[in-house]
């Protein structure tokens, strides 16, 4: 009999995914994550990580499965939170959750569980694993999970194929409507349990009051740009080549302080992500004001009315070669060597239509059309059909 080690996290999730392993014969062992217990940095009664706990241990009794606690509080912190911190001073916008499971769940979890004597482990995402043969090898697919409003898969665009090889997707093929119901019909204590929302370190703190233990508040101005600036309507030069065309569209538009006027202030630039609407306390304008960008070294923030602002658009994006990842390596593409592929830039946005062109630096990827807020620090992923082939940090 195979060995299973789930994360139980106290949610549905995860719960029926160890539910449903049991059903198909392996032998299953509960483990909960403890990710964070640092009372200096959040509020640590605020943190459902004691209750969830309790919700894990639950419903392992329930299933009658052994269960435990593991703390890898030290290891998050190293390698998520510092990495969180660091990459907001430069202004750039981490995904910690696509790094969690990287770093924390198919990697420390991962070897974790290996320890313990499991063949896999599994979790409760929305996303579905495959296998097939390619010249005799055994390769991996990270498919999307069936339901469209649940699909997951982003969040597991660095996995590589030894982590996919340990891994299990039991409610991949499921709608949320369907995993609720079994967990009824199992009687689970997380059955109407509500969904989690953001990361548990973090709680209902906001994100400027955490980054605020180590960035401190620094007054700088809010400039405003207006989308009729010439900046916009600038004849482009001729290209030499398309990676110098595709390196112009990738870097956008560079402000200054004198393009536009000071509207308001702000605590600090690196509070901020491009494409942000909200916390920036100006009023009185004929439409919304939207962060374009931060520059954190002056500690302005550039901003511009409506959602359609000039400033937000942009045609192209750049993975600098060491931040590119191949889910398959098989499908992998050489310098100078271009890819038509599915591309999303953040969770839930729907597929984009994009090519990707490798340089010998790095990957441009070129949207058929232009993309709102593109972000440095979060993650592109690429896809072929409903697999998830590469992913990589924009730049």
């Amino acid at each position: 009999m195979q060995t299973v080690v789930v994360g139980l996290s106290g949610g549905v999730d995860s719960s029926v995914a160890a539910y449903l392993l049991k059903e198909q014969g392996y032998n299953v062992i509960g483990l909960f994550m403890r990710n964070w217990n640092d009372a200096s940095v959040t509020l640590e009664d605020e943190c459902p990580w004691v209750e969830d706990s309790k919700d894990a241990l639950l419903c392992a009794e329930k299933l009658g499965i052994p269960f435990q606690v593991i703390d890898l509080s030290d290891v998050y912190k190293e390698r998520i939170v510092d990495y969180m911190f660091a990459e907001y001073e430069k202004g750039r916008t981490p995904n910690p959750d696509v790094l969690c499971n990287r770093e924390i769940k198919f990697d420390i979890f991962l070897k974790t569980a290996m320890e313990l004597g499991a063949d896999f482990v599994a979790t409760g995402h929305y996303a579905r694993r495959e296998e097939m043969e390619i010249d005799g090898q055994k390769t991996y697919q990270l498919l999307a999970g069936k339901d469209n409003n649940k699909d997951q898969s982003y969040f597991l665009c660095q996995l590589s194929q030894e982590q996919l090889s340990k891994a299990l997707f039991p409610i991949g093929h499921l709608e949320k409507s369907e995993v609720r119901r079994i967990a009824k019909e199992q009687d689970l204590v997380t059955a109407d349990k509500k969904d989690s929302q953001g990361l548990c370190f973090i709680g209902k703190v906001s994100l400027p009051d955490f980054l605020q233990q180590q960035l401190k508040p620094k007054s700088g101005n809010i400039i405003e740009i207006d989308k009729n600036h010439p900046i916009y309507s600038q004849a482009k030069p001729e290209f030499a080549s398309k990676f110098e065309e595709l390196s112009l569209e990738a870097k956008g538009v560079s402000y200054t302080s004198d393009m536009g006027k000071v509207v308001g202030t702000h605590d600090g630039a690196h509070y901020f992500t491009k494409g942000q609407r909200k916390g920036l306390g100006v009023g009185g304008k004929v439409e919304p004001l939207f962060v374009l960008d931060t520059d954190v070294q002056e500690n302005i923030i550039y901003t511009g009315q409506g959602s359609t602002h000039p400033g937000l658009l942009k045609k192209a994006l750049f993975i600098q070669e060491d931040e590119i990842h191949w889910v398959r390596e098989d499908l992998k593409i050489q310098p100078n060597e271009t890819m038509e592929a599915m591309v999303r830039i953040r969770y839930r946005q729907p597929l984009q239509k994009a090519i990707l062109h490798k340089a010998e630096n790095g990957l441009y990827i070129e949207f058929e059309k232009p993309q709102s807020a593109i972000t440095e620090g979060q993650f592109a992923a690429w896809y072929l059909d409903d697999e998830l082939i590469g992913s990589g940090v924009i730049n």
